[in-house]
């Protein structure tokens, strides 16, 4: 069996920690231990050796390496149905203040987005169900909620009609009702029952609302932005389609953000963000300026 074949045969989470290497000096040798750890209980040492090395094909290896991890690793082999540890994610690019400054000077305001937008929403009703119905078509299983601890996972036409109310969605369709969370609690709400990256969505925590537009208009350039959702509060949220894009390369235009001011929490593919033309819990309406359903696949 070829790896592309295995490797589609695996558990999401063991898929997204082979998608997700660091680069040496970032931890690589710890993480190819700590996955080869959990790819035990479905692969001999001859598939996992095979698997690793085309996770992290391109980076420079010690001699035997990728033998010496496995072999260590064998000994406390992860067993299906335990907690396990994830490795943390890799380590992201520092801020280039001088660049994100020189972006901001060049590529226009919040009025720049908002006349970008190829459909305006000018009028005081609420959009989120038509939005919603564009960005996750076909009834998929969707995860919102009210806040960080009061959601749900249903079918979106079981939410029809709710969701203007709502603060907060996974920007992924779910795979199932429930699933289990890293410490092996059940829930609606994990990482474990997230489907592959519909969007990836970039916020800024720092500058005004004008700055954050234009890091947001000069990442349009790199990838296709869909939507761009006001939190309410202080942000922007830019959704990027990726559907179908392979990790490396999203993972690539994630570095890319972060290095001019995005927040890397939101590389997460359960992170809730902020739900289209929603309400924030301080009753706040969460404004959206940019909509380009034409990206959309």
């Amino acid at each position: 069996m070829s790896a592309v074949l295995s490797n589609a045969a695996l558990p999401q989470f063991v898929r997204d920690l082979l998608a997700s290497p660091p680069s040496r000096g970032e931890g690589l040798n710890r993480w190819l231990f700590r996955v080869a750890r959990v790819l035990h209980p479905f692969r001999n040492d001859a598939e996992i050796i095979q698997l690793l090395a085309s996770a992290v094909a391109g980076e420079p290896l010690q001699p035997g390496e990728i033998e010496r991890a496995v072999e260590r690793s064998r000994a406390c082999a992860w067993t299906p149905g335990e907690p396990v540890a994830i490795p943390q994610q890799p380590a992201w690019p520092k801020l280039y203040q001088e660049i994100r400054e020189a972006i901001i000077q060049d590529s226009g305001k919040l009025v720049d987005l908002w006349e970008a937008s190829p459909h305006r929403f000018e009028d005081s009703e609420s959009h989120t169900e038509c939005l919603i119905d564009k960005l996750f078509p076909d009834n998929p299983l969707l995860c919102v909620g009210k806040s960080n601890s009061v959601f749900c996972t249903r079918p979106r036409e079981e939410l029809r009609g709710k969701l203007s109310a709502k603060a907060l969605i996974v920007p992924s369709p779910m795979t199932a009702r429930t699933g289990l969370t890293q410490d092996g609690k059940a829930s609606e709400h994990t990482l474990e029952t997230t489907g592959p990256r519909r969007f990836l969505i970039v916020e800024q925590d720092t500058g005004t609302v004008d700055e954050q537009s234009a890091i947001l208009l000069h990442l349009a350039k790199s990838a296709p932005l869909a939507l761009a959702v006001f939190s309410g509060s202080k942000s922007l949220h830019g959704w990027f389609y990726c559907a179908g894009k392979s990790e490396e390369i999203t993972r690539r235009f994630m570095r890319k953000a972060v290095s001019i001011g995005a927040c890397a929490s939101t590389w997460t593919r359960s992170q809730f963000v902020r739900m289209p033309d929603g309400t924030r819990d301080n009753g706040k309406r969460q404004t959206v300026y940019f909509f380009n359903g034409e990206v959309l696949k």
